[in-house]
């Protein structure tokens, strides 16, 4: 294969690109009603992000409401704090607190 067919291929390449992402813009510039018609059509969605926090770089905070719970999710280190199955803990009641052990014969710490 010499370099004039390589440059004809080359250029074929580009032209077709071109036309594609061409006809791309011309649909969403100018036909917004029709793009929108060939997307999936969505149900009522069940999941929404009611808040997030960034800690630090590498994590975040993410308040997420599913159906009628709300769940607390630490991303970044790919964990869950409020593990499912477990009850809100603003449906909870109050916990009664801790007391201290006052063995003498503890000795942790």
């Amino acid at each position: 294969m010499d370099i004039l067919s390589t440059l004809k291929a080359v250029f074929a390449l580009a032209i077709v690109i071109g036309l594609i992402m061409g006809l791309a813009y011309v649909l969403r510039r100018y036909a917004p009603a029709l793009m929108a018609r060939m997307q999936a059509q969505r149900g009522a969605r069940r999941l929404t992000v009611v808040e997030t926090l960034v800690l630090d770089p590498a994590r975040r905070l993410v308040l997420v409401r599913l159906d009628d719970q709300e769940r607390l999710i630490l991303l970044g280190e790919g964990r869950e704090l409020d593990p499912p199955g477990r009850a809100s803990a603003r449906h909870l009641e109050p916990r009664t607190p801790v007391t201290p052990n006052d063995d003498p014969n503890d000795d942790l710490f």
